[in-house]
């Protein structure tokens, strides 16, 4: 059995890497997109993980299936398409924060008959994220994955990431990301989406709007303040971990792996008998990983491994 399945995007980030003398961006073809960088910051962090995607037929598309191979994510669902490989190019400001713009090909095109339901059924917790929803036919194949997992049993995760360029329109995006919250078992969050999900920035009031929806745990990321939680009726605040910032990208996704892997240890229920101190240490190790990603220039290529996480618990007692 998966510890974790992911489902959606995985894309090259063409990230900006620094300039030339005559001040021209550099960019790198990055491994990325949020599903897959969950995947493997979970499989980096001791889960055992696996991705269902499309790529195109081409030398980027070759290339992400290895970079998820060689991080032991499980690619057995992993189709490809003759359309290009999705890239987004990612520019990066001088306080490291992020602007995207997307160059769409073949994770669009996943299709309800593509999707391995031997994975989806056999995970604890499936996973996904909005930009899937963004067009069709992956969006039907995101939701038909996520009734699937509910329907046996299996927990679901989900990220709604809004990337403006990728909608028509502010209100298409909100209807659509709001659309799988009735399957959620799991929401992760930061506070740019909080208002859009919920209608209103303030996390103690949104997660409860959230949690009286019926999602059981919300977590809402707030960057370097930390992660803010709600969970049986209580809520809180795990502090964040001071970092010198290189690139924030794929930061949230690191989180959610970590908390995701760490979750998964409990077993093939991961949020029974869970405790609100459990909770606090799950969030604080993912709040340790995040940092070391920001760190670091990238998304899956910052994505920190169990032992260097577990060697800078040791150094900082």
């Amino acid at each position: 059995m998966m510890d974790i399945t992911t489902i959606g995007e995985v894309l090259i980030d063409l990230t900006q890497t620094g300039a030339t003398s005559q001040n021209v961006p550099l960019l790198a073809a990055n491994p990325g997109g949020a599903p897959a960088n969950v995947a493997v910051a979970a499989a980096r962090l001791g889960g055992k993980t696996a991705f269902l995607g499309k790529v195109g037929r081409d030398g980027f598309g070759d290339y992400l299936t290895n970079v998820l191979s060689e991080n032991s994510v499980d690619i057995s669902g992993v189709r490809t398409d003759a359309s290009p490989t999705t890239m987004a190019v990612v520019t990066v400001s001088a306080s490291g924060e992020r602007s995207f713009r997307f160059v769409r090909g073949a994770d669009s095109a996943l299709t309800p008959e593509e999707v391995d339901t031997r994975l989806v059924e056999n995970t604890k917790i499936l996973h996904f994220g909005s930009v899937s929803l963004t067009a069709a036919p992956a969006r039907s194949a995101t939701l038909f994955a996520a009734r699937h997992a509910r329907s046996h049993g299996v927990l679901v995760s989900y990220d709604p990431n809004y990337r403006e360029a990728l909608w028509s329109s502010r209100e298409e995006a909100v209807e659509w990301m709001r659309t799988p919250l009735p399957l959620v078992d799991i929401l992760k969050l930061s506070d740019e989406e909080l208002p859009l999900i919920t209608g209103t920035g303030d996390p103690e009031e949104g997660s409860r709007r959230l949690a009286d929806q019926g999602i059981p745990l919300v977590l809402i990321t707030l960057g370097a303040d930390g992660a803010f939680y709600r969970w049986q009726g209580q809520s809180g605040l795990v502090s964040g971990v001071t970092t010198s910032v290189a690139d924030t990208n794929g930061a949230g996704d690191t989180f959610l792996g970590a908390v995701l892997s760490r979750l998964t240890r409990r077993g093939v229920r991961p949020l029974e008998d869970l405790t609100t101190q459990e909770l606090e240490e799950i969030l604080a190790f993912a709040n340790r990983a995040a940092s070391k990603t920001c760190s670091r220039s990238g998304a899956i290529p910052a994505m920190p491994t169990l032992s260097e996480l577990e060697d800078g618990k040791e150094a900082a007692r």
